[in-house]
């Protein structure tokens, strides 16, 4: 990667080191944190959970836990914490605590030796993002449930909740977050785009250091709970930002730092290689941004009807298309483009799938920009029902805050079109700058290069105009 500039200007090997100031440091090595995040996170998910079963079936607009989920939560996620702090909500997430409690009988302090629990092995097959994918596109069926009813909303998530428990009996550490969890699957993806990582500081103390307590632990902190080995480590796609590294490392050479957004798509190692997995992951969340696009902020009523079930047969429906438009409408066009930059490239040795598989991550910056688009529109007309519901989160008439009676208020309603469009935009520069470096590591020369990146540039293009046509038709 040295050399490479985004844009033609910004270094991509630049870095900014955070915890070089020490209160941040002394803050990561503490191990109060992010535990107190836990903790305050665990206690709020309580909160959803009864809103969920007070509200029933009740108007999801003025129910705490779909608000709170997914108007403010997934919105924070999408536009905040993913692109500017990679997996920043894993390190507070608080569905694997019970499973870390379990293992290690404790939570603050460290408790050496063994861990409790069955410690199975997670079949190797599975160690890759095939298992989130399903998971995570079988949820967004259920979709035009959740956002109204707060009963299916308790249902997933407790479910979610009461599979990452069982699993940290099963299995060690954090396998439920690696392998399994829907929300980490799309978190893994777009944390390559990040602005922020965690990485070993100076090679040559990892290389001499024995044993390697980030991997291990020891009394100050455990073992990597994600499996990785933080001393060599190179992407974001599975680190979880848990800092205990920061707490096992007696020689302070773990860095949180900033960086150029995308850096990771153009990683591509024996250890951490471009995969199958993490391709239909960028092409399923692409294809579920679109038609989350129509059914919910589209002025497509029958869409409507057909995502929130108005008839089991529109609602098979639309399991159906969702189903084949994610897993082969979307890769099999991609697939004719990346053929013909093959074609176009004139390189007859590069195998399809390499260029199939490569240029998958070109979509990973299009479909958080589109993704963060999607949530503009949500916050926007929406935002205002959180002022309402943080006085009543249960809907028992309560005004703690005096703001129980503030009315529905939508913001730049006129606007959100063209806000969307120029995110759009944006992220396309992204998509376009990282996709002929990309096209560059596909192809040995540079000509090919050039030649086979066309077909790709017109397809991003394509998508691009399409989305552009969505928001401001």
């Amino acid at each position: 990667m040295s050399g490479d500039k985004l844009f033609g200007i910004i270094d991509l090997d630049k870095r900014f080191e955070i915890t070089k100031f020490k209160l941040v440091r002394k803050l990561f090595k503490s191990r109060w944190f992010p535990l107190i995040l836990m903790i305050v996170n665990l206690g709020m998910f309580v909160l959803i959970l009864l809103a969920g079963i007070v509200g029933g079936y009740s108007a999801g607009n003025y129910n705490f836990g779909i608000m709170f989920v997914w108007i403010l939560w997934w919105v924070m996620l999408m536009l905040v914490l993913v692109p500017g702090m990679s997996r920043a909500w894993c390190l507070m997430c608080p569905f694997p605590i019970f499973g870390d409690w379990f293992q290690r009988r404790r939570l603050y302090e460290v408790r050496q030796g063994k861990l409790e629990g069955l410690n199975l092995k997670w079949p190797k097959r599975l160690k890759n993002m095939w298992v989130m994918n399903i998971f995570f596109l079988v949820t967004t069926f259920f979709s035009g449930f959740f956002t109204v009813k707060p009963l299916i909303t308790f249902v997933l998530l407790g479910g979610i909740i009461a599979i990452a428990t069982v699993m940290g009996t099963l299995f060690p550490k954090r396998t439920f977050c690696l392998y399994v969890c829907p929300v980490s699957g799309f978190q893994g993806l777009y944390s390559q785009f990040a602005a922020a990582e965690i990485r070993r500081k100076d090679e040559k103390i990892c290389a001499r250091h024995r044993p390697k307590t980030c991997f291990v632990g020891n009394e100050k902190g455990y073992g990597c709970p994600w499996l990785l080995t933080p001393f060599d480590f190179k992407k974001n796609t599975y680190c979880g930002m848990c800092l205990e590294c920061f707490k096992s490392c007696p020689y302070d050479n773990m860095g949180f730092f900033l960086r150029p957004p995308g850096v990771d798509l153009l990683v591509d190692t024996k250890r951490e290689p471009k995969g199958l997995d993490e391709a239909y992951k960028a092409f399923i969340m692409l294809g579920i941004s679109i038609l989350f696009y129509l059914a919910f902020q589209g002025p497509w009523g029958f869409i409507k009807d057909m995502v929130r079930g108005a008839t089991l047969s529109g609602w098979l429906g639309f399991i159906a298309i969702h189903t084949v438009f994610s897993l082969a409408v979307m890769p099999g066009i991609f697939l004719g483009f990346s053929f013909l930059s093959k074609v176009f490239s004139g390189n007859k040795e590069i195998p399809l799938k390499k260029v199939f598989v490569n240029f998958a991550y070109t979509l990973v910056p299009m479909g958080l920009g589109v993704w963060i688009a999607f949530s503009v529109g949500i916050i926007l007309p929406n935002g205002s029902y959180l002022i309402h519901v943080i006085s009543d989160p249960l809907g028992w008439g309560w005004n703690l805050f005096g703001t129980a009676n503030i009315p529905w208020t939508p913001v730049l309603t006129g606007a959100i079109g063209y806000i969307q469009g120029v995110v759009l935009l944006i992220i396309y520069a992204f998509s376009l700058d990282y996709g002929y470096k990309i096209s560059k590591r596909t192809f040995p020369d540079e000509k090919q290069a050039k030649r086979g990146w066309v077909p790709i540039f017109i397809f991003l293009t394509i998508v691009v105009l399409g989305f552009l046509f969505l928001f401001l038709r």
